[in-house]
């Protein structure tokens, strides 16, 4: 929406449309929002200022809001770079040490500091972290069985599984005014680096912030039937119904099961949104507009 178009609107209905997110305001403050900063979103310069506008503005009105980032086609294009070819098995990328530098300045340096400059343009005061800072994210090499094959387990380098998140430094900024940028980058028992599925890291830190709200900025309008209607709303059952007859695959694969683990953990609502629509972040949690699918624990 340009600023034209919204000095259009009459100042009363401004303050309606104001007055309408009251409830939500009320209802989410003091609570914690772990926003997943992907795609689209992340490329495009005016939806990177409308998203880093709308997290100032929730933590202005008393939420939490934590960012956790990917960059996959960063990564792709510094890789590209050194003339080496990103290669994936079923949706991780793998991850040799060469590759592991390339993940960790290309997240932690460029990517990261890009988001927390954004927010703090903006107003915020954002913190830029990886899961090495207070020791927040140990991880283990991840074990990957074959989807097909259970018996053939596939090699994908330093790619980390979580073993457990500390959430005690997010905790502190947070209640410092701050608002934590996580880059999903998890640390071994021999202090190596593992490079972490984003949705992962911030589904499970969802989970150990006990958050109000996991959301998961995509390119795509949410989760789609078979015949690409968008599902509004889905429960742990129906997922199960989904991931069995192949209409959820690929990259939103490591997505969904996040997402399930976090809503059954506890978060109280799972929201895959749209980051191709400008504020669909605000839309989401403060009008009762559906921009994405919710998914339920039962």
């Amino acid at each position: 929406m340009t600023t034209d178009h919204l000095s259009s609107i009459a100042p009363r209905d401004k303050a309606e449309i104001l007055a309408q997110a009251l409830p939500y305001i009320r209802k989410f403050h003091g609570k914690t929002m772990v926003i997943k900063y992907g795609g689209n979103a992340m490329t495009d310069p005016a939806l990177q200022q409308d998203f880093a506008e709308d997290v100032v503005l929730l933590k202005l009105v008393g939420m939490n809001p934590v960012v956790v980032h990917g960059g996959g086609p960063q990564i792709e294009t510094a890789l590209n770079r050194l003339g080496k070819k990103g290669q994936f098995i079923q949706g991780m990328r793998v991850t040799d040490a060469e590759t592991m530098e390339v993940v960790e300045w290309v997240l932690a340096g460029e990517v990261q500091q890009d988001i927390v400059g954004l927010i703090n343009q903006v107003g915020g005061k954002a913190v830029g972290l990886t899961g090495r800072d207070g020791g927040m994210i140990r991880a283990r090499k991840l074990k990957m069985v074959d989807n097909k094959n259970p018996e053939v387990e596939h090699d994908v380098g330093q790619v980390g599984d979580i073993v457990s998140i500390d959430p005690s430094v997010v905790k502190a900024l947070q209640d410092d005014a701050f608002i934590p940028v996580i880059s999903p980058i998890g640390f071994g028992e021999h202090n190596e680096s593992y490079n972490i599925n984003a949705d992962v890291v911030a589904s499970k830190l969802a989970e150990v912030l006990k958050a109000e709200k996991l959301l998961l900025l995509t390119n795509t309008p949410g989760v789609l039937d078979k015949a690409g209607n968008l599902l509004t709303d889905l429960t742990a059952r129906r997922i199960d119904e989904l991931f069995a007859d192949g209409t959820i695959s690929g990259g939103m694969l490591p997505k969904i099961a996040g997402a399930l683990d976090a809503a059954k953990a506890g978060v109280n609502a799972v929201h895959i949104i749209d980051g191709r629509v400008p504020h669909a972040m605000l839309l989401e949690i403060l009008t009762d507009q559906a921009y994405g699918t919710m998914i339920r624990s039962h």
